[in-house]
């Protein structure tokens, strides 16, 4: 499955415009690699997100195709969630 119809369906992220910017931006990462939207996303992978200041890290656990709500968040694992601070702040 794409990545960025992975994103959408598992509704880490509610647009798939949206998914494919943020990955076509290199700010996700599959098992340490960079991925572009059109990456392949597999069982067990490790997708790493940025958002922000927030990374986001994800183990997939299943692939569907269309998903209802409360199915969607069977389809991934929250392995864990940092916080970086904003690079810019020291300089005013």
């Amino acid at each position: 499955m794409r990545l960025d119809k992975f994103l959408k369906v598992s509704r880490i992220i509610k647009r798939r415009s949206v998914a494919k910017e943020v990955a076509d931006k290199g700010r996700i990462t599959i098992n340490g690699r960079p991925a572009k939207s059109g990456t392949d996303v597999k069982i067990g992978d490790e997708l790493v997100i940025t958002f922000g200041n927030k990374d986001l890290t994800v183990q997939v656990e299943n692939l569907k195709e269309t998903t209802r709500k409360d199915e969607a968040e069977n389809m991934f694992t929250i392995v864990g969630e940092s916080y970086h601070e904003d690079q810019e702040k020291g300089s005013l």
